[in-house]
């Protein structure tokens, strides 16, 4: 029999491409469904949800100039990152869950099927939602989707890990940066994530996580004047109306809270489409000779 210690994971945020502890200092204590201790999570402060916007504004530029087809590989490399460490997440969902190994094995293998399917509509989705337009008149006249920028997203409390990714890759994936705020009691498998955003291709700053109490968290995001949207599904019904009522000081666009009966069912677009922009384009056609056709 072992006399060893075990060695206990310490949690961090995961802000810019690394990783602080909250500059408060504090940590609150994470429990398992039958109220057993697991961990320590930092708790965020509002500077630390300030950093992580500065962090994502500095990302974007890059993120958002990035070829379509660039994110899609940068994002199947992070379903290839989970796949490899599939084990551990399946024991923090558990935990997290209160589910079987069995029920959790399930969740996290959706969870990384959805990040191939996102994956593999980073480049797909500009011909569903863009195209050329008619026009009545000598133009043509072309729409492309185009990213929205700084997204603040409330992870869903309940579904600590796929609801978390159901709800962050459809925001990277068409573009814009994020920041999380992680499920307020089963924190953990998003602050793991981060762990893996930083050994794959996805940029430091593109996802930010942030742990700890969630309406602290989400009160200056929603008013913050360089965030561009939120997606309140981790928000109470109470919580959401504030935010909302916070986000409309700058115009954001604002996601409200949907019931979600079942996270593995397939999401469809509509997270895709929530956090884009639609750039239209005229341009006048001209005269080919003395015809009179035109292009």
């Amino acid at each position: 029999m072992s006399d060893r210690l075990s060695v206990l994971k310490t949690y961090k945020l995961y802000v810019g491409g690394k990783f602080p502890r909250s500059e408060s200092g504090r940590v609150y204590e994470v429990t398992d469904s039958k109220g057993k201790w697991l961990a320590n999570a930092p708790q965020s402060s509002r500077k630390d949800a300030r950093d992580a916007v500065v962090a994502a504004r500095k990302a974007f530029g890059g993120w958002s100039g990035a070829t379509a087809y660039n994110r899609g590989q940068v994002l199947y490399r992070v379903a290839e990152m989970l796949e490899g460490r599939k084990a551990q997440f399946v024991h923090e969902v558990a935990d997290a869950e209160g589910l079987s190994k069995s029920r959790a094995a399930e969740q996290v293998e959706a969870t990384i099927d959805r990040w191939v399917w996102y994956a593999g509509w980073t480049d797909k989705i500009a011909q569903v939602v863009g195209g050329g337009n008619p026009v009545a008149g000598p133009y043509f006249n072309l729409s492309s989707p185009e990213p929205t920028g700084v997204v603040a997203v409330l992870a869903p409390q309940q579904s600590s890990f796929l609801g978390l990714v159901s709800v962050l890759a459809p925001v990277i994936a068409t573009g814009n940066t994020a920041i999380v705020v992680a499920s307020e009691s089963s924190p953990l498998p998003a602050l793991s994530l981060g762990e893996v955003l930083a050994t794959s291709d996805v940029p430091g700053g593109v996802v930010n996580v942030l742990s700890g109490r969630t309406a602290e968290i989400a009160t200056p995001l929603a008013s913050h004047q360089d965030v561009n949207a939120i997606d309140l599904a981790g928000a109470d019904e109470v919580l959401a109306k504030e935010l909302e009522i916070a986000a409309a000081d700058n115009l954001k666009r604002v996601l409200r809270p949907q019931p979600v009966d079942n996270w593995t069912a397939t999401p469809g677009i509509d997270r895709l489409t929530a956090f884009l922009e639609t750039k239209t384009v005229w341009h006048p056609t001209g005269s080919l000779g003395a015809s009179g056709s035109s292009y």
